[in-house]
């Protein structure tokens, strides 16, 4: 069961930063997520169900987008941590 962090910019939308999930894959993870905290919908995935651009998911320190994405397992992660970049010009 994998400890699950948010960072603290999605922190306003969370009742907290930290989590435990036994959610088999990353989607099913942000899937529990926004059941938990309605407010986080939308905030980590657009409409199509897509990870946003500015979302990096970390497990066990390797970026999801360089992996399987959001059907990466969670089958003995330690840890997942969510980001929000911050883009500007």
């Amino acid at each position: 069961m994998p400890d699950v962090h948010l960072d603290a910019m999605l922190r306003e939308f969370a009742s907290r930063r930290d989590f435990s999930s036994r959610a088999p894959t990353v989607s099913a993870l942000l899937d529990e997520l926004e059941r938990e905290c309605p407010r986080l919908r939308f905030k980590l995935r657009d409409e199509t169900g897509t990870l946003r651009r500015f979302v990096r998911v970390f497990v066990d320190g390797t970026d999801v987008s360089r992996t399987p994405g959001l059907t990466t397992s969670l089958s003995g992660a330690q840890k997942v941590d969510i980001l929000h970049s911050i883009a500007g010009g």
